[in-house]
C-alpha cells in the first residue's frame, strides 16, 4: 500500500512539474498586458502576423467544426465580420483548433462565410493559454488583451461592436 502512495505522490510531482515548465508563464496572453506575436496562414494561402495588426482592434477566436457551440457562434461572427468590412480600424481572426482545414474549408462554403480562417499551429493555442473551444480574445490598438471570452458569445451586437470601437479609441 504504501508503494502505490509512493508511485502515485511521484507521478503527482512528474505531472505537476510538466505542467508548470511546459510554457513560460510570459509568453501566455493575460489580459492588460501585450499579447505574443504570431504567424499564421489562412485558408487561402495569405500569411497573418499579428505584431502586423497595431493600430487596429484585433478579435481572434479560436475554434473548430466539431464544436457544437462553435456552430451557433459562427453566424454571429459572420454578421459582424460582414458589419465591419468599410472598418479599417478592425479585423477579425479565426484560428481552427485541433482540425482538419479541408473540414474547415468545406463547412466555410456550406455556411457561406466569409471571415479569415488561419490555421493553428498548437504553439498559438498554448501561447493564448486555450483551454478549450470556442475562446475569443479581444485585443487593443496597441497590442494589449483587453478582454478574454471562454465559451460562446453573440458577436453581432450594438455593445460588442461598441465596446470594439472603445478598444480602436483608446
Amino acid at each position: 500500500m504504501q508503494k502505490k502512495a509512493f508511485i502515485l505522490f511521484a507521478l503527482f510531482i512528474c505531472g505537476a512539474a510538466l505542467v508548470f515548465t511546459m510554457t513560460d508563464p510570459a509568453d501566455v496572453a493575460v489580459v492588460g498586458s501585450a499579447v505574443p506575436d504570431f504567424e499564421l496562414q489562412d485558408m487561402s494561402g495569405k500569411i497573418w502576423k499579428l505584431s502586423d495588426l497595431k493600430g487596429k482592434t484585433v478579435l481572434v477566436h479560436f475554434w473548430a467544426t466539431w464544436c457544437t457551440t462553435c456552430e451557433t457562434e459562427n453566424p454571429t461572427l459572420q454578421r459582424l465580420y460582414e458589419a465591419e468590412q468599410g472598418n479599417q480600424k478592425f479585423v477579425l481572426l479565426s484560428i481552427l483548433v485541433r482540425d482538419d482545414m479541408e473540414r474547415a474549408k468545406a463547412y466555410m462554403r456550406e455556411k457561406r462565410f466569409t471571415f479569415p480562417v488561419l490555421a493553428d499551429t498548437k504553439a498559438v493555442s498554448v501561447q493564448f493559454g486555450l483551454r478549450g473551444v470556442p475562446e475569443t480574445f479581444l485585443i487593443d490598438k496597441n497590442g494589449i488583451l483587453r478582454d478574454k471570452v471562454i465559451g460562446p458569445n453573440v458577436w453581432d451586437t450594438a455593445e460588442v461592436r461598441a465596446a470594439l470601437a472603445g478598444f480602436a479609441a483608446n
